[in-house]
This record gives C-alpha cells, sequence and structure tokens, in this order.
C-alpha cells in the first residue's frame, strides 16, 4: 500500500496535510514515511507522526532501481504495511523545465504510485478542473488518482468545486481543507523550523490529524493505497561496505544539529560502526570514538550557546589535532571554522562564517574529487545539494580543497570541501546513494 502526496506548486500545504494523513493513520496502520527530495525538516514531522524515522527518495541523487531499492528497504527496516510519500514543490518541478529528474512525478512512476493531487482552491471553482486536466494530461504514466482541496472557503465552496472537478476533470475529491491559522507552520529561513524545536508540536500534530479526518476520506485514501500494484522489478544498492572491524563514530545530534539522511547513519552501521550520539550544545566533551560526524542544522540560532560550551570545542579542536577524522556538512562547518557571525567556534579552520540576508546557494551539486579524502578518492564524482545562508570567508593562506564543484557554488571559487589533517568540512550535504563509498572510505579512515 503506497501513495504519494503531490503539490500543484510550493505553499499548498502538503506537509501539514502528509503529516495529519499519516497520524490520522498511524493508529490502525505502520505507517512509513517518505520525503521526494533532500529535505531535512518536513521529514522530522512525518518521523512523530509515525514514530517511524522519515526517509528520503530522489530522482537526482537515485536511479529508478535505487529508489525502489530504498523504497523497499525502508518498508522492510520498519516492517510498515503502508507508504505515505510526501511529495517537493510542484508534481512536475524538477532541475530542468521539461524533464524529470528531481522532481515528485520521477519517483511517482519509479514506484508505480498512485498520485493524489493538493491544490490551493482559494477563489477557484471550475478553474481548479483545468488544473487538474492539465495535470493529468501532461504525463499520463503519473497515475493522479484522486484530488485534495487545501483552503476552501466554506461548505458551498468545497461542493462547488467538488462537482467540477469530479465532473470535468473525471477524478474523485477527497476532501476539502477548510482556510484555518490552526494548520499553518512556522517558517524560518531554510524552510519550516524543525519539528524538534517546536514547543507543543506533539498537540499540533493531533489537531492536524483531526482535521484530516473530519475532512477527508480517509476511507477512499485507503482504497487508492490498495490499488497500487506491484513494484516495478529492477533494484541497486545504494552504499559499498569496507572492513568488518568495528569501530565507534560519534553522531552530533541535538537541537542544533538536525540534518541526517537516515540512511546515511544506517549505511555506517552497515560498515560497522557503532553509533554513538552527543551533543555540542549540552555535552562537555566529545565521547570516546573513533570518528566524527556532524551534520548541517542552525548553529547560527545557537551560536551564543555553543560559544559558552569551551569545553566541547576545545575537546572537537582537540579531536582534529590528534589526527582523527572529522566529516562535517554545512551547518557542521560553520562550527568548525574560526567564529560564526563573532561568536568563536571551534577553530579547526582559521576562517569566519558569517550569515547573509540573501541565499549564497540552492542547488543539487556535482563535484569531482581532486584530492583524496576520508569518504571519496581522487578523479571520482559525486552529487549532493547546498541550501545556505552563509559564507565562509577565506582570508590569508588558501585551505586545501577537496572538490571541484560543477554544478553548485562550493565555498571559495568553485572549490569545496577544506581539508586539515583528517577533517573534511563542506558545505554540500549528500546522501549515501549519491555518493556509495561514503560509508565504506569514512568507517575506514576511522580504522587507520
Amino acid at each position: 500500500m503506497r501513495l504519494v502526496l503531490a503539490g500543484t506548486g510550493s505553499a499548498v500545504g502538503k506537509t501539514t496535510i502528509a503529516t495529519g494523513i499519516m497520524k490520522a493513520l498511524s493508529p490502525d496502520y505502520n505507517i512509513q514515511p517518505f520525503k521526494v527530495g533532500p529535505d531535512y525538516i518536513d521529514p522530522t514531522y512525518h518521523t512523530l507522526a509515525t514514530e517511524t524515522s522519515s526517509r528520503n527518495l530522489d530522482s537526482f541523487f537515485m536511479s529508478d532501481d535505487q529508489i525502489r531499492e530504498s523504497f523497499e528497504r525502508g518498508m522492510n527496516v520498519s516492517n510498515s504495511d503502508m507508504a505515505v510519500i510526501e511529495g517537493v514543490r510542484g508534481l512536475y518541478e524538477g532541475i530542468s523545465p521539461t524533464g524529470d529528474v528531481g522532481n515528485t512525478a520521477s519517483v511517482a512512476k519509479a514506484l508505480n504510485a498512485p498520485v493524489v493531487l493538493i491544490l490551493n482552491a482559494r477563489s477557484l471553482v471550475k478553474s481548479a478542473a483545468a488544473i487538474v486536466i492539465g495535470f493529468k494530461t501532461l504525463d499520463p504514466e503519473v497515475r493522479i488518482e484522486g484530488v485534495i482541496l487545501n483552503k476552501v472557503k466554506n461548505r458551498k465552496h468545497f461542493l462547488k468545486t467538488k462537482e467540477a472537478v469530479e465532473k470535468l476533470a473525471k477524478t474523485p475529491v477527497m476532501g476539502g481543507i477548510p482556510r484555518s491559522d490552526d494548520i499553518k507552520v512556522e517558517q524560518r529561513h531554510l524552510g519550516l523550523v524543525p519539528a524538534v524545536e517546536r514547543k507543543n508540536i506533539l498537540k499540533f500534530i493531533e489537531d492536524w490529524a483531526q482535521v484530516m479526518e473530519e475532512n477527508l476520506d480517509l476511507d477512499l485514501l485507503k482504497s487508492v493505497m490498495k490499488g497500487a500494484g506491484d513494484l516495478p522489478s529492477g533494484r541497486e544498492d545504494i552504499w559499498k561496505k569496507g572492513s568488518k572491524k568495528r569501530i565507534k563514530i560519534g553522531v552530533a545530534r541535538d537541537e542544533v544539529f538536525t540534518f541526517y539522511y537516515q540512511e546515511n547513519l544506517e549505511s555506517l552501521e552497515a560498515n560497522h560502526a557503532d553509533l554513538v550520539y552527543f551533543s555540542p550544545l549540552n555535552d562537555e566533551e566529545v565521547p570516546d570514538v573513533d570518528g566524527i560526524y556532524i551534520g548541517g542544522g542552525y548553529p547560527e540560532i545557537f551560536a551564543p550557546e555553543l560559544e559558552a560550551n569551551h569545553s566541547m570545542r576545545e575537546s572537537v579542536a582537540r579531536f582534529h589535532q590528534d589526527g582523527r577524522p572529522i566529516y562535517a556538512e554545512c551547518g557542521g562547518l560553520m562550527y568548525l571554522t574560526r567564529g560564526i557571525n563573532q561568536h568563536e567556534m571551534c577553530g579547526v579552520f582559521p576562517y569566519s562564517s558569517q550569515m547573509t540576508k540573501k541565499p549564497q546557494a540552492l542547488s543539487y551539486t556535482i563535484s569531482d574529487v581532486i584530492e583524496d579524502n576520508i569518504i571519496l578518492k581522487k578523479g571520482e564524482t559525486y552529487r549532493g545539494h547546498e541550501f545556505h545562508y552563509s559564507k565562509v570567508t577565506i582570508e590569508g593562506k588558501s585551505p586545501k580543497f577537496a572538490f571541484e564543484v560543477r554544478r553548485g557554488r562550493g565555498i571559495h571559487s568553485n572549490k569545496d570541501g577544506m581539508m586539515s589533517k583528517k577533517t573534511l568540512a563542506s558545505y554540500v550535504h549528500t546522501h549515501v546513494a549519491a555518493c556509495p563509498p561514503f560509508p565504506a572510505n569514512f568507517t575506514d579512515s576511522a580504522r587507520d
């Protein structure tokens, strides 16, 4: 049983509706949530709603066979009987104006999954039918089997729009969500505020579920999911394996550093790493581990508190000086610099990072490896994504860089991946499917 909840565009209410549906169905089913695209924040809401770690599916990172492998693996790991997949942006929005790479439609087709289209119905009646017809005819391979109308004014508005869509677009309407401030989600510069930071978030999710139960035909939704059919054939591994010697990898995970793909963590475990979670914000020092993984997040929001934790910053710096491996992405990179907005950080790299008013990068990336490093070898190519409002100012001697960025921006002059001893820090976030050697190489570097 599987279903893709796709939008006609951004900001149509996908996350609140998807999360509410997941929560509403959870009492009766084991729900495995998925998110299309390189998104860390929306999955935090899914995870709380279902008590199952949400996973990402992305056709820029993954081949169709890897999408199916990742999907099937996620279902098996969680022993789930139902998958709810939240799309990204509009159903057909990808990296090119005409292709499918990076869009929700490509994932739906790879999984042969039915699609329910979420449409902002504000001020629309017959025009809603025209929108649905357009979405259905643009790519007949995409199985749009239902519509959810969001932001309906009242019962009369809903019934008129429902009639238009069902009669003219020949597509069942599964319900209409009324306009309400109760289902709005707090925003920040990288998107929604992560669920872990929101007070009373479980109460909000309960409220969203109640709204879905009251306004959607969940039986019709489940009927569509049951009719999904078999997954297409074809599977491809999403990571490589290395040595079998057990090691410990410290993972910085707290209110600050929350941006981790579930499969990145599982790939390390599959390479015989025991993951030890620690908090750069609250703990006194790095735990007894062989390597450190610092993901992205919002260190700029917590910069004064991170600065105040002198013992942790000094512990991270010593870990680096001792020549033990540290891999850091985006927010982790910022934490390893000399400072963030005048607040002192770890000083592993003698450069400062500053926040800016405008985004510095928002893109999928393709990088060539120009120096051997702890995750990749010279001559290899890998894919990732970057999304940040910060920049690192390179003053004085330039660092040694690991990557030449072909698509994207990087840290400086189309270079990324600052290197020092066995530390690698980059603005690029990667998913293991787009960088299969990552777990084997990183864990092997911690065994040396």
